[in-house]
């Protein structure tokens, strides 16, 4: 692209110095190539228009599905749509959704819940927009090796003598009633009470007839462990093989590579990946504030285009690139896991028992099955989750859902950057969901441990079908 041969070398952000040198040579070798006659293609920059503000920070957590931006930034795509990128690791989601809304982060590879959860109040409050998703699955659930030998007797094995796969809690749901009987709590970690890691490990509970709690916000309880079998309590993900290890929990729901980890390290065993309880899950976004896609469109859009592209590599000739994804996320700016502990899972494979390897090549998928699409469906999904654990504490109507998704996911923002890309021809229309006819709603889906239909247009139907969890008119007493 003109953009990248005019700047291939990264620069640190901060510098408008040498961004407005860099704009002004941009202006001056623009005027030359036009002078001398060649032709470039430059309709849709000009229908986006140049960016608005070309200094930005973008914070991550060190997980392997913060990709996306380590990409565009390796490979220069943010450099390619004008923009100077510092990508910062955050202590925590809290610390970094308050960057976000404070305004020290210009955006951040998010929690999918974290936009919803404050745009309607819970937590915090801020109207916060996602216009990317930035991956599928990618996450796991781990347990001790204490926890695992007791589990062992009660799962299924193979004709090896490895276990069937997937592990259902129901293999758990006895260890927990020793425990209770003993009087002991059984205590579980997951990275943020708006977290997919919350909602995936008490849905995969819950399939198993095991109570994860419920949340009382309007009765001043936001502990999420009212009612529990197992208490569950918020780790941060490179904290969770340590206080697993420590014993102050027995198991945790995280990202990788701290699954991984925990089988390196020899302290645990993980039973069981996300894809396995909803296959092709959605899993982290792309936040921003609603005020600033206002107040920077173009800067908004050319940001989407940087992570489309940075998606579609890490996808591209079924993973060929992600050994060397896998090179960059290993250094400590990034992820900061050994090489070998973030390829286990990133290059197509996941090992749950120490040797036990298998294939498992959409465990992460960034670009495929239109990943990157911000579907409203996908948002109601969060939506539904939060009502069921107590999190959103009354009834909503099917419309209340559907409004809140659309005002937190945009996928028109989304299709501005796509049709960019099209137009320019890095990209085919085929590569993207059709933007004429789209609905933003996908069809229902099947693929859940617990053989439950999710339709994301019948919110309150689909709540009706769990027999753990609020519905209806029900509320935590």
């Amino acid at each position: 692209m003109f953009q990248r041969l005019l700047s291939p070398h990264r620069r640190p952000a901060g510098n408008p110095r040498h961004n407005r040198r860099l704009s002004a040579v941009r202006t001056i070798a623009s005027n030359t190539l036009i002078a001398l006659g060649l032709i470039f293609s430059y309709s849709v920059q000009a229908e986006i228009g140049e960016p608005e503000k070309e200094d930005l920070k973008f914070g991550f957590i060190k997980l392997t599905d913060m990709a996306p931006l380590a990409i565009a930034y390796e490979k220069g795509y943010f450099e390619d749509e004008g923009l100077y990128v510092t990508l910062e690791a955050q202590a925590n989601w809290k610390v970094l959704l308050d960057g976000v809304i404070d305004g020290q982060l210009d955006g951040a590879h998010m929690l999918a819940g974290q936009p919803l959860a404050a745009t309607i109040g819970f937590g915090t409050k801020a109207h916060i927009i996602t216009p990317f998703s930035m991956d599928l699955n990618g996450n796991g659930i781990t347990v001790s090796n204490a926890i695992w030998e007791q589990m062992k007797p009660h799962v299924p094995k193979q004709g090896d003598g490895k276990p069937v796969h997937p592990i259902k809690a129901d293999y758990l749901k006895p260890v927990v009633e020793k425990y209770r009987d003993e009087g002991k709590p059984f205590n579980m970690g997951m990275v943020f009470p708006v977290s997919t890691h919350n909602y995936e490990l008490r849905y995969w509970l819950a399939a198993g007839g095991i109570h994860p709690g419920f949340y009382a916000p309007k009765k001043g309880d936001i502990s999420g462990q009212l009612e529990a079998d197992v208490l569950l309590s918020v780790t941060p993900p490179p904290q969770m093989p340590a206080t697993m290890e420590a014993g102050t929990i027995y198991g945790y729901c995280v990202g990788e590579p701290w699954n991984q980890q925990a089988v390196f390290k020899g302290i645990g065993v993980p039973v069981i990946t996300d894809y396995e309880i909803w296959k092709d899950n959605p899993e982290k976004v792309f936040g921003i504030t609603k005020a600033f896609a206002e107040k920077y469109p173009n800067t908004t859009a050319r940001l989407v285009k940087a992570l489309i592209r940075a998606a579609y590599w890490l996808d591209e000739n079924n993973n060929a690139n992600r050994a060397e994804a896998v090179k960059y996320l290993s250094q400590s700016n990034y992820v900061g896991a050994d090489y070998d502990v973030i390829a286990n899972s990133m290059t197509g494979t996941f090992e749950y028992e120490k040797g036990d390897k298998r294939s498992v090549p959409d465990f992460n998928v960034f670009f495929r099955y239109h990943a990157t699409y911000p579907y409203y469906s996908d948002a109601i999904w969060y939506l539904t989750q939060m009502r069921r654990w107590g999190q959103i504490a009354e009834q909503k109507s099917d419309q209340w859902y559907i409004d809140t998704a659309k005002s937190v996911y945009r996928p028109d923002l989304y299709a501005i950057a796509a049709k960019a890309l099209i137009e320019e021809g890095t990209f085919k229309a085929s590569d993207f969901p059709d933007f004429a006819t789209e609905t933003g709603f996908k069809p229902p889906q099947t693929e859940f441990i617990d053989d439950i239909t999710y339709d994301g247009s019948k919110p309150n139907a689909y709540l009706e079908q769990f027999p753990i969890g609020l519905k209806g008119t029900t509320t935590v007493k």
